[in-house]
């Protein structure tokens, strides 16, 4: 993590951090440190386990615990939230109740990718309606490409990904008016990542391409503009409801 915040305060950008709670109880000192830094604090879950895998109410009470915990090491308000693998989908659309009803008020948690969620969900930040209120849904960057709709701001597909490739995608994306939501997980920065035996599609998924990504990322990153997901918002108030 240390890591990742000497790249984004190098280039001068503020990221919005989705911190684990189980992470953040035992390291608190380095989420004060995130916040010091001047990023956006949200919540992903405490024990990161997928939504649907936990259930309606332990996902509630896993939700619960993180918000305590991320209060507790000083985060007066936590507003967003991303589940583990993008997983509020068709399986946990309840999910959006809860967090509302938690006073999240952004979620950026639906992929609008096969694998993890729907090629049908937007591809652009917009509202759904909940029981507990209007929460807005910012959903990660996509591509579509070898007729099939690739994660291009995350995962393996970011980090296949040249950067000029990447660039071009987010300048598409930014033409069209909209946001090009990217997502990197401090260890795909580790330059000696422990390796654990993995089902085949888990290994690719985790190890592809690791070899030379923060260098890659860092063209990324210096080649267009970044800022926090309240950033955006704040400057774009009017977002359509799904």
């Amino acid at each position: 993590m240390r890591r990742m915040l000497d790249v984004l305060d190098r280039l001068g950008i503020r990221a919005t951090v989705f911190v684990v709670g189980w992470v953040a109880e035992r390291h608190p000192e380095l989420i004060r440190t995130v916040r010091s830094a001047g990023h956006e604090i949200g919540s992903h879950g405490y024990i990161h386990r997928k939504a649907y895998d936990l259930g309606a109410e332990a996902f509630r009470a896993d939700l619960c615990n993180s918000v305590r915990v991320l209060e507790a090491v000083g985060i007066e308000q936590v507003a967003c939230f991303r589940a583990p693998e993008w997983s509020i989908n068709d399986r946990s659309l309840w999910a959006l109740d809860a967090l509302a009803d938690a006073h999240i008020r952004v979620d950026a948690s639906m992929a609008p990718l096969r694998i993890v969620g729907d090629v049908a969900y937007p591809r652009y930040p917009h509202i759904r309606r909940t029981r507990g209120g209007p929460i807005t849904e910012v959903p990660p960057l996509v591509a579509d490409r070898f007729r099939q709709v690739m994660p291009m701001g995350w995962g393996w597909g970011l980090r296949m990904s040249a950067p000029g490739r990447v660039l071009r995608t987010i300048a598409a994306a930014n033409r069209a008016g909209r946001p090009a939501v990217l997502t990197v997980h401090p260890w795909e920065l580790d330059p000696d990542p422990p390796r654990v035996r993995l089902p085949a599609r888990l290994a690719f998924a985790h190890y592809f391409r690791l070899s030379e990504f923060e260098r890659r990322l860092n063209e990324v990153l210096a080649g267009a503009a970044f800022g926090t997901i309240g950033e955006f918002l704040s400057a774009n108030p009017t977002i359509p409801v799904q």
